[in-house]
Parts: C-alpha cells; sequence; structure tokens
C-alpha cells in the first residue's frame, strides 16, 4: 500500500485534497482525522503539518509527499521533487528600508536577515558566497527591522503591499520561486509502479485543468486552417458530415486561449463551436 503525506492545515491543505479527489483518491471527511486508508486504490494517506513532510518522506516511513517547495528546501532533508503542481505559488525576496541596500547581492554582506526560512536563506547565501547573519523569527517578520532586530528580512512576497505599508522596499532578485509539488525520498525507486500511476492521475488532473475540449463544424476548404488553430496535442479527430463538403472537428485547446480560438475559427467559416470541460485524462 502507498503510504503519502498530505498537508493537514494552510494554504496547500484544501488545493491538495481537491487535487487528490478529482484524482479519484478518497480524502478525509473530518479535519481532526489524521490518518485514512484508501482501500480501492492501495494507498493510505497521512495528514501532517505541511513543514514536517519532506522530513518524514526523506526518513522513508512514508513513501512520498505533498508540500512546498520552499518547506522542502527550508527542511533541508534528504527529498527531492517529483512533480510541481501548480498552486499555492509564492516568491521568495529581500526587503528593507529604502537606501539600505544597493541592488547588488554583495550589499548584503555584514548585514542581519530576518525570515521564518533560514533554510532556503541560509542555503541561497552560501551559494553566492555572501558573508551575512540569519535570525530565525516565527510569524511575520516585517516588524524585525523596526525593531532593530534586523536590517534586511526574507520573506514572501505577492503583491507587495504588506511591505510598503512597513515602510519597506523589494531589494534584489527573487531568491526563489515555489509552488506545491510531490516529494519522494533522494534515492528512492524511480520507477516504483504504485508511484507513477499516482503521478499519472495527478498529471491528468493538471491537463484536465489546463484544456478544454473543442468540437466544431467546418467546410472542407477551409480545413487546414482550422487544424492549424486547433492542432491538439497529437493531432485533432475529423469526421465527415453527413452533408457533402463539411467535417466535424475534435481536439483538445488550451483553456486560457479558448475564446480566441473560437473567434478566430468562426473567422474563417467554422460553425458549431463549443468547449467541454475534461474531468480526467491520461496522455
Amino acid at each position: 500500500m502507498l503510504r503519502i503525506a498530505v498537508p493537514n492545515k494552510g494554504s496547500l491543505s484544501g488545493p491538495a485534497a481537491d487535487m487528490l479527489h478529482e484524482a479519484g483518491y478518497q480524502q478525509r471527511r473530518e479535519s481532526k482525522e489524521l490518518r485514512i486508508v484508501d482501500p480501492v486504490n492501495e494507498v493510505e494517506f497521512f495528514y501532517l503539518r505541511p513543514r514536517d513532510i519532506a522530513i518524514y518522506v526523506a526518513s522513508g516511513q512514508l513513501d512520498i509527499g505533498i508540500t512546498g517547495r520552499d518547506l522542502l528546501i527550508d527542511s533541508g532533508a534528504e527529498a527531492e521533487e517529483i512533480l510541481p503542481l501548480g498552486f499555492a505559488r509564492s516568491t521568495f525576496r529581500f526587503a528593507t528600508k529604502p537606501g539600505t541596500v544597493g541592488g547588488d547581492l554583495a550589499d548584503l554582506k555584514g548585514k542581519t536577515i530576518a525570515t521564518s526560512y533560514e533554510g532556503i536563506v541560509a542555503k541561497y547565501l552560501a551559494d553566492h558566497g555572501i558573508d551575512a547573519s540569519v535570525v530565525h523569527l516565527d510569524g511575520a517578520v516585517e516588524t524585525a527591522i523596526q525593531l532593530g532586530v534586523a536590517q534586511v528580512i526574507a520573506d514572501v512576497v505577492e503583491t507587495g503591499t504588506s511591505l510598503r505599508n512597513a515602510g519597506l522596499e523589494v531589494v534584489g532578485e527573487p531568491i526563489m520561486k515555489s509552488e506545491a509539488a510531490v516529494i519522494r525520498r533522494t534515492g528512492a525507486d524511480a520507477e516504483d509502479p504504485k508511484v507513477q500511476q499516482f503521478l499519472r492521475r495527478l498529471q491528468g488532473v493538471l491537463v484536465a485543468r489546463t484544456y478544454v475540449m473543442m468540437d466544431y463544424d467546418c467546410r472542407v476548404e477551409q480545413l487546414e486552417k482550422a487544424v492549424a488553430l486547433t492542432p491538439g496535442l497529437e493531432s485533432p479527430t475529423v469526421s465527415p458530415l453527413h452533408n457533402e463538403g463539411w467535417v466535424a472537428v475534435r481536439a483538445m485547446v488550451p483553456a486560457r486561449e479558448a475564446q480566441r480560438i473560437m473567434d478566430d475559427l468562426y473567422d474563417i467559416g467554422a460553425r458549431a463551436i463549443l468547449t467541454t470541460a475534461i474531468h480526467a485524462c491520461r496522455l
């Protein structure tokens, strides 16, 4: 039975549970449940603190887990990312009072940096040969500069509003970009069939969320132009219609481009253009 760690709370928990449900896995009904067994799919889920998941997976007690890339790196655990999941995206940046640090990373030398992600920041500084002190703080770190704990902070930046409200500005390039990911122990069997099946299911959900199925009718003489607009993943399905000179076409198209493609198809004479959601797939 495949043993999988899942976030028990926070911004990772809900989206992870939704994705697993869409992939056909049973999920817990109450937040107090810490373990459930899905006998049909031969999977056992353990609901753990997101920060602890990489450590459990690295220990070999659990086969794989879902956590944030930032939490994986920050943990320092012997685990690796095997599939990005596209949700819980975030960007880590340095920030400080205007005029404290220039645009060059070397300006961080000798500074004290406050962060909730000591592992990430320490690794980044070491990789770039910067000698600076790192202070670990739990929770919001914006007030660390005002209270004299540090000259610089490193934190998640989305709109930058909270930083501006604290009188701070972003400096330098992003430290890293994070998102939810499936992880496994470093050195684990990459061809484990149970893990591969699990990954295929999640990949199917990712594709289903990204694409829609488009159907339309067009005249044979416009088919090449239409196919150029809807090439599909391999190639579109083309079937003759009862009315001579017309064909029906079906292809997967990127969801975010669907409206533009429908406009372009209509302009070349396609009609009865429809899109439908994809709930699951295997590529």
